[in-house]
């Protein structure tokens, strides 16, 4: 969840560092701190506070001339936000220097054990580390040391790692938590995110779990868990650097919005040749002769794994369940004979999907991975992989991710199911249909600051329009701070209908012709007590005082199309009540903890 820079090379550390972490702002932080060699002292010098990167970079107008650093921004786990529990940690000498994403789950033990006369300057299980390094550090040499403080080690971590004594050398460390290393004939870049490596790096490779790895200028050596010298494979950077710039939007949310149309025939384009379907012909065996398939995911990847459920069952016919990865983690169901697993990860680094994977390995049975990046760590564990394709979503609140999800999942279900459609000419109508209604999304600026004026809000709708509901009540709470809510229509009056007061805002999604007529009927429930209701509805199904009247889309690609008004009204209201629209408090973009 925390961002990780680290620079050494022939170029100006600062600025390099200080632009990948604002690369990495939108993982969500709340606090930043770097640490750069001072060429005229001779020492590695450290900055860090709680707040945004901007102020980091204030305090180094006078720093210049650096070329080897590291940084970092902090989500808060273990102890408050101020500047003490903010990174970089210092040893008690002041030798060694660690910035550290991750959780170390035995920080309490290891400092009972091995601590208990170090003072310690933090809340942090972070700086636990950086004192058994220097502890051991007193009888070895430095490799040696970070490779013994690893093995006590007990969770996840990034690690960078300097050296006052060895200033020209940078140590990186990894388990469970992402860290990629990129190069170029100016010297190395290690970061948590392929954003932060970005123009710097001619080619990059993903570090492996319980990996260790010593940079120099002139060389790099690479240690498995053993300390033995293992390789590392570089590919080419192939990072689209323009489509990490907002453009003429004023935030990366409303961009990736109006990105959608475009996310979906890219996916077209990369999954069929000319009018064939082409997806690995291993995924689909392997889900056909399974029993049951059962979809992993966590948010808002998991609401996309209901519509998936729904449309594996209408194209497939087999039994699916979805599950919230923290939940099955910890408690798996009962499994059938001949399960398949798909987890679904825009990041590809979620923690829960991590703390799952063991538990899937012990039943010897596939796993197929949705992902966005295809180098993250769930892509490299699983048996199979499928990109989502959706570019870098920089706004932590997903959107054209969750819209890819949904696209990619409707393919693999025909693909497995034997039912026939001219599915390409339906998504290539669906992408036209997004784009016919983005041309207008300006119009629901007028409707969000009308409607949402109180500190409540529902979502409404029945089927597939249920788990439209769940996903567009989080956006609202994710980014406007609204509190709202997703039900299924008929609970409403269940209980929850208690809570409807004068103008509370209630929105019902229409999609379904079977039952628009009862959902009409839950918002007419809901009006009489009050409620502000508006109406979103494909234009068949439409009425003449319906608030947001969308084109018609293939039923099975409908949710695609419903979701988009709840994007914009999100967006609009956190605009419009003056939130940090990209950055919403609290969050964070991939999360790489449990």
């Amino acid at each position: 969840m925390c961002g990780i820079v680290g620079y050494l090379g022939d170029s100006n550390a600062k600025d390099i560092v200080l632009e990948g972490l604002h690369k990495l702002e939108y993982r969500g932080y709340d606090s930043a701190g770097i640490s750069l060699y001072n060429l005229e002292a001779g020492v590695f010098d450290m900055f860090k506070d709680k707040g945004r990167v901007d102020h980091l970079a204030s305090l180094l107008q006078d720093v210049h001339g650096s070329t080897v650093g590291i940084g970092h921004t902090r989500w808060a786990t273990h102890g408050k936000v101020n500047r003490a529990n903010a990174h970089p940690h210092l040893s008690s000498s002041k030798r060694f220097i660690v910035v550290h994403n991750g959780v170390i789950e035995n920080y309490r033990m290891l400092k009972r054990d091995f601590l208990s006369h170090v003072r310690l300057e933090s809340e942090t299980d972070t700086e636990v580390i950086v004192h058994l390094i220097e502890m051991f550090a007193q009888t070895m040499e430095a490799p040696e040391a970070i490779h013994e403080t690893l093995k006590l080690l007990e969770g996840s971590y990034a690690l960078l790692v300097l050296d006052q004594q060895r200033p020209n050398r940078l140590i990186a460390a990894k388990n469970k938590s992402p860290l990629l290393i990129g190069r170029s004939d100016r010297g190395y870049i290690v970061a948590s995110d392929l954003m932060a490596l970005g123009k710097h790096s001619a080619d990059y490779a993903p570090l492996e779990d319980y990996t260790m790895t010593v940079i120099e200028r002139d060389k790099l050596a690479i240690y498995n868990r053993d300390y033995i010298e293992a390789t590392l494979a570089f590919e080419p950077m192939d990072f689209d650097e323009d489509s990490a710039e907002r453009g003429p939007y004023p935030h990366f949310m409303l961009k990736e919005i109006m990105e959608q149309p475009l996310v979906v025939r890219k996916i077209l384009s990369h999954y069929f040749d000319e009018e064939t379907l082409v997806i690995n012909e291993a995924i689909v065996h392997d889900l056909r002769e399974s029993d049951r398939i059962h979809i992993l995911a966590a948010g808002t990847s998991m609401h996309a794994g209901l519509i998936g459920k729904h449309l594996f069952k209408i194209l497939t016919g087999k039994p699916v369940e979805v599950h919230i990865a923290s939940e099955f983690a910890y408690n798996p169901p009962a499994l059938s004979d001949k399960p398949a697993f798909l987890m679904i990860s825009q990041s590809g680094e979620t923690a829960d999907l991590r703390a799952c994977m063991s538990h899937i390995r012990e039943v010897n049975q596939p796993v197929v991975t949705l992902t966005n990046v295809r180098t993250s760590t769930l892509a490299r564990e699983a048996d199979h992989k499928m990109e989502l394709l959706a570019g870098p979503e920089i706004a932590v609140a997903s959107t054209k991710a969750y819209t890819a999800q949904l696209v990619v999942l409707t393919l693999l279900a025909y693909a497995v199911g034997k039912q026939r459609f001219n599915i390409k000419q339906e998504l290539s109508t669906l992408a036209h249909a997004m784009e016919t209604y983005l041309a207008k999304y300006e119009r629901i600026d007028t409707l969000a600051k009308t409607v949402l004026t109180k500190p409540n809000a529902f979502y409404i709708g029945r089927g597939l329009d249920y788990a439209v509901a769940l996903e567009a009540a989080l956006k609202l709470k994710e980014i406007s701070y609204i509190h709202a809510e997703g039900f299924a229509a008929g609970e409403l009056k269940h209980g929850t209908i208690a809570l409807i007061e004068e103008n509370t805002p209630v929105f019902g999604i229409i999609s379904d012709k079977r039952i628009a007529l009862n959902t009409r009927s839950n918002l007419d429930e809901v009006k009489s007590r009050g409620a502000r209701t508006v109406i979103i509805a494909l234009e068949s199904l439409s009425e003449e005082e319906d608030d947001i009247v969308l084109p018609d889309v293939h039923p099975l690609l409908v949710p695609v199309m419903t979701v988009l008004p709840t994007q914009l009204i999100a967006y609009y209201a956190a605009l419009h009540r003056g939130c940090d629209i990209d950055k919403p408090r609290n969050l964070a973009k991939s999360v790489t903890v449990e």
